[in-house]
């Protein structure tokens, strides 16, 4: 172990272990905390003793954005290729419209082009122009503003911004429903093009235009599958922080954040004073108190591990709120009443018997008016009656593509149904709306016999969520990215009352997903560089350390 800066990461979820792992490549002695018995959070792996031959990812499973898989990766001294087994999958995803024919959505701008003319005269051209300027964006976004921690105008100082800078402005304050349903009329198409706003934790009607880069991620760039799923990258970001000296301790709840004082000074709050001044000023963090899974604890009843650095990888809601005193919150609770939550999920996990082949690896099912379930997710209040779910659902037959998730004969399917934020929601509510779901997967996908052929069935609901990850509201992403929850003004990776206290991860900036995750873990630990501390170069065996 070396002998550089303690630090201490809570959560071993993406962001938990790539932070851990760039921080140790950068001379820190890190230690991972982590509550749950496995690393992983939410993009989590689960098998059962009664039912051998099944593992399903309990998370993501969309594999997009590859160059920040290998941009993490570099930055660990490996690569993607070395870490990962990739197999490009076609058609990209299948739609299952609601009173129309299956369609296969292929992946490349020629072949989408091809797809969309075939459905809607002239579509063709206008998605070539749609899918470029998606590119445009995209590569503006990463380049720009993805990699950064908007401490400083430079982002948005360069010619290339300049140059679009209208445009820019525009995405913005319209939404990606105005946007797409402006340029296409087929409702095919308006749905390939917009749902994505769903894997940001929103409502196409409330989702920023800028984000129409999403379509370029998946009809451009296309979906791959990591061999072993995403458990494979889970074990990879494992590997590879332990490699380099991290130290993983699971079973391991944080109670607290400890600092040297209960409240921020007034002094940082007089205007004019800088931001370093402020800093300066502000409570330092000294460590964290844990307690164990099993309720015991050692010495007087807290263990205490001291800190140089605390990044909490953790929920938010729950690090600012759970963890911190009143008088050191950046987010205090008055400010999540006017958070949108975003989406909460229903998972379904089952192994049936046969084969599925009227499914493909990843395949969205969706209604003819998709404007109840939207409504049924973001509208319907905690507790209140009504729909709670949404009819438009996503299954993703993995053993489609990994025979190692199911056993001969059998397959694997994952179904996400997007619901309301609600943690009240119970066991006979989740499992209504895993049934009702299956019985219209049978009817849409033409598999009448479906339910009768699921020999094992597990689920997870926003209760399920709210417990094993502290999520606020039982949400299964993070906060929406709506328009005033995207980029600056989602919030910031370092605390504004702490000054050695910062975060990472789905629900703080730059946003949801795995990509975002590795992201939001190279601007955090380039956050610390800059304030100080051990930074060198590890090109030196780290990686080859026990």
């Amino acid at each position: 172990m070396t002998g550089g800066r303690r630090a201490v990461v809570i959560g071993a979820g993406v962001a938990g272990l790539s932070t851990a792992g760039l921080l140790a490549r950068r001379g820190y002695e890190v230690t991972l905390l982590e509550r749950g018995t496995a690393v992983g959070g939410r993009a989590g792996s689960l098998t059962i003793a009664d039912a051998p031959g099944f593992r399903w990812d309990t998370g993501p499973s969309w594999y997009l954005m590859p160059e920040a898989f290998d941009r993490f990766f570099s930055l660990m001294g490996t690569s993607t290729e070395e870490q990962l087994d990739l197999s490009e999958l076609s058609p990209g995803y299948r739609l299952l419209p609601e009173g129309l024919d299956p369609v296969d959505v292929p992946v490349g701008a020629d072949a989408v082009a091809e797809l969309f003319e075939t459905l809607e005269p002239g579509a063709g051209e206008e998605v070539r122009r749609y899918l470029a300027e998606a590119g445009d964006t995209y590569r503006i976004a990463v380049d720009r503003f993805l990699y950064t921690d908007f401490t400083s105008p430079a982002p948005f100082l360069g010619l290339g911004v300049a140059r679009r800078a209208v445009r820019l402005i525009r995405l913005l304050a319209g939404s990606l429903e105005s946007l797409v349903n402006r340029r296409f009329q087929d409702r095919r198409l308006r749905q390939i093009l917009s749902y994505p706003a769903v894997f940001l934790s929103s409502r196409p009607s409330q989702t920023p235009a800028l984000y129409q880069l999403m379509s370029f991620t998946d009809l451009v760039q296309g979906v791959k599958y990591p061999s072993g799923g995403f458990a494979a990258v889970v074990e990879s970001l494992r590997r590879l922080a332990v490699g380099h000296g991290v130290s993983i301790r699971t079973g391991t709840e944080v109670t607290a954040i400890v600092t040297d004082r209960a409240r921020a000074n007034p002094f940082r709050q007089i205007p004019g004073v800088g931001r370093a001044t402020a800093h300066l000023s502000a409570a330092r963090a000294q460590g964290v108190t844990v307690r164990t899974s099993d309720g015991t604890v050692s010495g007087t009843g807290e263990e205490f591990i001291p800190a140089d650095v605390v990044v909490s990888a953790a929920d938010l809601h729950h690090t600012e709120t759970g963890l911190l005193p009143a008088g050191l919150q950046t987010y205090p609770e008055r400010r999540w009443r006017r958070a949108d939550p975003g989406v909460g999920a229903v998972v379904v996990m089952l192994g049936v018997k046969g084969e599925l082949p009227e499914l493909a690896h990843h395949t969205l099912i969706f209604s003819e008016d998709w404007t109840p379930d939207f409504a049924a997710v973001f509208d319907t209040l905690p507790g209140g009656a009504g729909q709670k779910a949404s009819r438009s659902v996503y299954v993703s037959r993995t053993s489609a593509t990994d025979p190692d998730v199911a056993p001969d004969g059998h397959e694997n399917l994952f179904v996400l149904v997007p619901v309301t934020c609600d943690p009240s929601m119970d066991t006979s509510a989740v499992d209504a709306i895993a049934d009702a779901t299956l019985d219209m997967i049978a009817q849409r996908a033409g598999v009448p016999d479906l339910v009768d052929r699921v020999v094992v069935r597990r689920t997870l609901g926003p209760a399920d969520f709210a417990e094993r990850y502290n999520s606020w509201r039982g949400w299964a992403l993070g906060l929406a990215h709506t328009l005033t929850q995207s980029a600056f003004m989602r919030g910031t990776n370092r605390s504004r009352a702490v000054s050695n206290l910062y975060y990472a991860g789905s629900t703080t900036t730059p946003g949801v997903g795995v990509p975002m995750c590795l992201i939001s873990a190279e601007n955090a630990v380039t956050r610390i560089s800059r304030s100080g501390g051990p930074s060198r170069d590890s090109a030196r065996s780290g990686r080859d350390r026990r």
